[in-house]
């Protein structure tokens, strides 16, 4: 088939890249988001319509993670919230995306 991809060829390349995601996750903003995605899980866990386990997201209807109302909150597969709409080739329909 082919040989398997490996996403860092070296120990310094890898750790480079702990370093930079541990940056990354402590970012205010990003915890805010964080914060609003897992509040928005746990008001759909407590209303019953998710559970643990279930292959199932709560989204933001319009990919803003910072707004927070819960008309803007839908739930859908895990499969189709963590991807981008592509054509017919696998390209991303929307390349700003």
């Amino acid at each position: 088939m082919g040989h398997k991809l490996k996403r860092w060829e070296t120990a310094k390349a890898k750790a480079a890249h702990r370093k930079a995601q541990a940056k990354y996750q402590k970012d205010p903003i990003q915890v805010e988001k964080r914060e609003n995605r897992n509040l928005a899980r746990a008001h759909m866990e407590k209303a019953g319509r998710v559970h643990k386990g279930d292959g199932k997201d709560v989204e933001h209807k319009n990919g803003n993670a910072l707004d927070n109302n819960p008309k803007n909150w839908a739930i859908g597969s895990r499969h189709h919230n963590r991807s981008y709409a592509r054509d017919k080739h696998g390209h991303k329909v929307n390349p700003r995306s």
